[in-house]
């Protein structure tokens, strides 16, 4: 049985077509070690890589293949790596656990990013990226069933493909409630910076912006 229903596939269709100039890569590591959704994880992106021909899937597991998952820094599955180009080239989009629900928008929409070698920021964020000269990691903690989670996961993503300072992780934080521990998550989405700095809620890109550049100035904790 299909994953995908006809309007699901013909809408799915009609946003790659365009989208795609170039092939994309999608990585997924998996691992049968405490991992509920990684075989549903490999059937969707199973499935969605079979929509469009420059659409790939490449499946490691994460304790076997271990040379692969040291070079993408993937650590959990299911983790997904988004690659662009013909050589594969790493912009840093990650998603970690299954973007299943409102998330399986925020994939595509990474997909068409990278695909179309294309990304939308205000000239303020690009200046701003222009000037990173140390990594800066973002994760967007986030839930299937949440509407406005995609908005903050493209925007993280966005960043990531705009510089190669830059790491954007979706992170599915059911699936990882140590992480959601570890950051306080009490609410989606919820992102944090470099560990220290967290942003509540889905911020338009300007108040990211102001946030990302005072924890940069004045080391405050937002």
């Amino acid at each position: 049985m299909s994953l995908f229903n006809e309007q699901d596939l013909k809408a799915i269709r009609e946003m790659l077509a365009p989208s795609l100039k170039r092939p994309v890569q999608l990585v997924l590591f998996i691992s049968d070690q405490n991992c509920a959704y990684c075989e549903p994880t490999r059937e969707l992106l199973e499935a969605l890589s079979m929509l469009h021909d420059s659409l790939s899937l490449t499946v490691y597991d994460l304790q076997i293949d271990t040379g692969q998952s040291v070079a993408l820094g993937v650590d959990k599955a299911p983790g997904i790596v988004v690659l662009g180009g013909a050589e594969g080239q790493d912009y840093g989009i990650r998603f970690y656990g299954i973007p299943s629900g409102y998330e399986f928008a925020s994939l595509l929409e990474a997909i068409r990013i990278v695909g179309s070698d294309e990304v939308e920021l205000q000239t303020a964020t690009r200046q701003f990226l222009e000037g990173l000269t140390a990594p800066l990691h973002l994760q967007v903690f986030v839930t299937p069933s949440c509407p406005y989670c995609p908005r903050a996961v493209v925007l993280a993503h966005r960043l990531a493909y705009a510089s190669p300072h830059v790491t954007a992780d979706a992170v599915e934080v059911t699936e990882f409630p140590d992480l959601g521990d570890r950051y306080h998550v009490m609410g989606v989405p919820r992102t944090v910076i470099d560990e220290v700095v967290h942003v509540e809620g889905a911020v338009p890109e300007g108040m990211l912006l102001a946030k990302l550049i005072a924890a940069q100035q004045e080391g405050v904790t937002l």
